[in-house]
């Protein structure tokens, strides 16, 4: 694989020590085209700092709240490309040459791309899930935050970055964007179905799908969070 664009790799991360080795080694095959992998930390407790440094990561301190999280790690990346990752997802194998496809066509210079969803589990559950995702991004475009995102830096710019939201940071963003400007990649990206198996496979959906509506009807993020749990 040929560095064509460098691309910076931003982590969000609290107390991430248990997912990130994995996030973190699923990276590995794009070590060509990546120049930079940063985790934007929230004052962990564990030793989410240590793992990240001894991957390679720099760790560039934030305040909590994953909007902030992400705006850090971007204000202090330097690669052409950034690919916004959330510490509990990794992208599965073949992901890069996915993504330097993407990447290198010149048309997709004010266009993002995110990752196919899919939930470590295998339950028939999960599936349904993963279609209503699959759905939602597609004819509603609002892939969310673990799903990934890849994009270029001067367009980042150019839509104002990511709010430093307590929630629905991903939401705010990918509305700037817009539907016909995202892009579903091939590739996968496998995310840690934990508050799921904790919470259900109905009770947790709506619960996001009602903090969806509150925040399109416009109340506070700050307020919703509440509901979010």
């Amino acid at each position: 694989m040929s560095p064509v664009a460098p691309l910076s790799v931003i982590i969000p991360a609290l107390d991430a020590a248990e997912s990130l080795p994995a996030t973190l080694g699923a990276l590995a095959e794009a070590h060509e085209l990546i120049s930079e992998i940063i985790v934007a930390d929230a004052s962990s407790r564990d030793n989410t700092t240590a793992i990240a440094e001894a991957a390679g990561a720099r760790v560039v301190p934030a305040p909590r709240g994953r909007g902030a999280q992400l705006a850090a790690g971007a204000a202090a990346a330097s690669g052409e490309w950034l690919f916004f990752l959330h510490a509990d997802t990794r992208p599965e194998s073949g992901w890069s040459a996915d993504a330097l496809r993407f990447m290198t066509d010149p048309a997709n210079r004010e266009r993002a791309a995110y990752f196919v969803y899919r939930l470590d589990d295998g339950s028939p559950a999960a599936r349904r899930l993963e279609r209503i995702v699959a759905w939602r991004s597609r004819v509603l475009g609002l892939p969310y935050g673990d799903q990934g995102l890849i994009l270029a830096r001067a367009f980042y710019r150019a839509l104002g970055g990511f709010p430093p939201l307590a929630l629905m940071e991903d939401v705010a963003f990918v509305r700037r964007i817009g539907w016909r400007r995202l892009v579903a990649l091939q590739a996968s990206a496998l995310t840690s179905a934990a508050r799921y198996r904790r919470e259900g496979y109905v009770l947790r959906p709506l619960r996001n799908l009602g903090c969806l509506a509150l925040y399109l009807m416009g109340l506070p993020p700050r307020l919703i969070v509440r509901l979010y749990g």
